[in-house]
This record gives structure tokens, sequence and C-alpha cells, in this order.
């Protein structure tokens, strides 16, 4: 989970002890003082807005379910997640629920996203521009909607789907076996 932080000293130029502290004078406006800055402080605050009135955080779930979203939208993937995956969200989707979340793993940083990504891809589609296409989905889903840089985005395709194997599965199950 990553946290963005403002303290209401940021929004009035002051950060560090001096600007947080309730000691009397410290923060008079005629002190002549400069406020200490904390590099600490500093390195892990992250804007959280234009007036840095609060704290941001974002989990890692709504990461995962952007990129999951994103992903979906791209041409010749046919599902996300391996095997055991899959047949989870059949039975999800059987009682209404869905797994957007289903095949994308994220780690997520103060200030970047890494995200792995398993798939099924249909067939005829070319492997490497279905990785490229959804690749570029998730980067540009995650940077414009989270505001936070992907560093990196893997792909692992562990199927490719031939759709004459769901026709024949449908043919098996409304044909008799025996006459």
């Amino acid at each position: 989970m990553t946290t963005q932080t403002h303290t209401p000293a940021d929004v009035h130029g002051q950060t560090g002890p001096a600007a947080t502290s309730k000691a009397p004078g410290l923060n008079n406006p005629a002190r002549k003082t400069p406020a200490l800055k904390s590099s600490a402080l500093e390195s892990s605050a992250q804007p959280a807005g234009h007036d840095g009135r609060g704290a941001t955080t974002v989990a890692d779930g709504v990461v995962a379910k952007i990129a999951g979203i994103a992903i979906q939208e791209i041409e010749g993937v046919h599902a996300l997640g391996g095997g055991a995956a899959r047949a989870l969200g059949t039975l999800r989707e059987k009682v209404g629920q869905k797994d957007l979340t289903q095949g994308v793993s994220v780690e997520v940083g103060q200030t970047q996203v890494a995200v792995d990504i398993t798939l099924v891809v249909e067939y005829p589609h070319p492997l490497q521009q279905v990785a490229d296409n959804a690749r570029d989905a998730v980067y540009t889903a995650i940077e414009d909607l989270v505001g936070m840089e992907v560093t990196e985005v893997n792909i692992t395709i562990t199927d490719i789907h031939v759709p004459s194997d769901d026709e024949d599965a449908e043919d098996a199950r409304t044909e008799p076996r025996v006459a």
C-alpha cells in the first residue's frame, strides 16, 4: 500500500520539527530564523494534491484492479490468470462475481509500481503483439489514473485459447453420446 503525505505546514512552505512543534514562539511569523527542513520527512512525503491538505493512500488491490480492467479491453486477450485461477474465476462468475484482479500481481512502493500479469491469448493473435498492447495499456492506465510511475510490466502467457475448443465442448454437452 502506498501513502502520500502532506502536513498543514507544507501548505505554508514549512516542513520539519519547527513546523509541527507546539512550543510557543516557534511558529511565530515574526521569528527571523528559517525553519529547519527534515530530509527524512521530505524523502517520504509525496504531494497529496495541489493544496496539500491531507494524505492519499492507494491500496495494492486498487492498482491491480485498474491493471486488470485495462488488460480486458485488449484485443486477443482471452482470460487472465493460470489454470487454477481461471477455474476459480469461472465459479465466481457463475454466482455473479467477477474478480478483476485475477492474474494480476502488483508491488506498490512510495512512488513506483511493478506489475506481473498472467494471461491466455486468443488464437491466432500474435503473442508478442498482444503482450505489447497489454503492457502499454497497463502503463497508461496506472500512470494516468493512479499517478504513479510504472517501473515494469512483466507478462507471462500460460496458454492459447482456440475458439473451436469451446464449440466442441458445447457440442459434446448437447449431443447424446449413445443412441
